[in-house]
């Protein structure tokens, strides 16, 4: 464990039973996990982070778009518009500066019918009442001239979208956290734990199974969140948000893609459509649909690719029979149900349920990623009931 650790006893739980007493414990070593753990440490917090598998970002973290967001269809005011154009700009940069792959390439917003301009419209509005004042309107001509390929009546380009290497951000977390000192302990699900009065217990299992007692618990556990709060006794089990769960399928391309932008067609209810991302050598990827599901489960059905053909066809009419063949599937923890607009991030603290010392991170999906060092201070701000955030580093 990390130095400085103490043993205290605890003679509310088992006789005998040692307990190792731990400043901050940050719970799933995702990007948002590794962000938050990352940010304690920096300030001088001594920090360890559980992760139930034996790597870091193995669910949500690695089934995604890669997809660095302008902050374009928020809601204003909410956090992820908030947090997405406080920190894009600064995500870029952190990438330049710690070695983490990752290209500004921009992406085109397509209208592929007239009665598409409207709602392009409507999303130019909203960014710009979100603080992203560089989307610019392109003519059918324009976008042709851009990429040939595309069929559309029109279109709005976001130079400030980009991709990078989301594990490569994640490694670098990781290695600023145990550069200040942190750790992670790999294989240890949180299975339980115990809100005290002298901090709150977390008990792990795996192969080596241990019980801490800490000071500061974030949980940071994605889709498995409100499960890891709802197994801590004394947090109020009003204050655990519902979870569904919002299965995002993704197909590849069997062939290099004639594209060098990111394409997005106007967005649907529960996601923004089946756009083409790129990844960093220039393989295109198209996805996520939308696919409401009851449990965990990875799985890409090769029938769903029908509607994907449909879909991109509308407005790249070239797209080759049998070009497509299953890639992957993503999971987003949804806060509210099919047909219901989507919620905000919660990021809640002490002051939202009463249990000092403890934050629940629920409903992170994108922008999530983009947003992660903002949220981590954001993060730490609430944890510690501060007024203000720290400066974003």
């Amino acid at each position: 464990m990390a130095k400085a650790i103490s043993q205290v006893m605890m003679s509310d739980t088992q006789p005998n039973q040692t307990l190792e007493r731990v400043d901050c414990v940050v719970i799933g070593a995702g990007v948002i996990g590794l962000a938050v753990a990352r940010q304690l440490a920096l300030a001088g917090r001594e920090v360890i982070l559980l992760e139930g598998a034996d790597c870091i970002g193995s669910g949500t973290s690695s089934r995604n778009s890669e997809v660095v967001h302008a902050g374009i269809y928020y809601p204003k005011g909410s956090l992820k518009a908030l947090l997405c154009v406080q920190c894009r700009d600064l995500l870029y940069a952190y990438c330049a500066d710690h070695g983490v792959p990752h290209r500004r390439c921009g992406k085109l917003l397509v209208a592929t019918d007239e009665s598409q301009r409207g709602k392009l419209g409507e999303i130019e509005a909203k960014a710009q009442a979100n603080g992203v004042m560089d989307l610019a309107w392109m003519s059918a001509a324009d976008v042709a001239a851009l990429e040939p390929e595309l069929t559309t009546v029109g279109a709005l380009h976001s130079p400030s979208s980009g991709i990078l290497d989301t594990h490569g951000l994640m490694l670098a977390y990781q290695g600023e956290l145990e550069d200040h000192g942190g750790m992670v302990a790999f294989n240890s699900p949180v299975v339980g734990g115990k809100v005290t009065d002298d901090g709150i217990v977390i008990e792990t299992g795996g192969p080596e199974p241990f019980r801490l007692l800490a000071n500061l618990v974030v949980n940071s556990g994605g889709l498995f969140a409100q499960a890891i709060a709802r197994s801590i006794e004394g947090i109020p089990p009003a204050s655990i948000p519902p979870i569904y769960l919002a299965k995002g399928n993704y197909f590849s391309l069997a062939r290099r893609a004639p594209f060098s932008r990111l394409i997005y067609p106007v967005p649907e209810p529960g996601g923004l459509g089946v756009h083409l991302t790129l990844d960093l050598a220039g393989q295109a990827r198209f996805g996520p649909d939308v696919e409401w599901i009851e449990r965990v489960n990875y799985d890409v059905d090769i029938r769903r690719a029908d509607k994907f053909y449909g879909a991109i066809r509308r407005y790249w009419p070239g797209l080759p029979d049998d070009s497509l063949q299953p890639g992957y599937a993503g999971i987003q923890p949804k806060l509210v149900p099919a047909g219901v607009a989507d919620a905000d991030f919660v990021i809640q603290g002490p002051r939202d349920h009463g249990v000092p010392g403890l934050l629940n991170l629920y409903g992170i999906e994108s922008p999530g990623i983009t947003a992660s060092l903002a949220i981590a201070a954001r993060s730490e701000a609430v944890l510690l009931q501060r007024e203000s955030e720290p400066a974003l580093t």
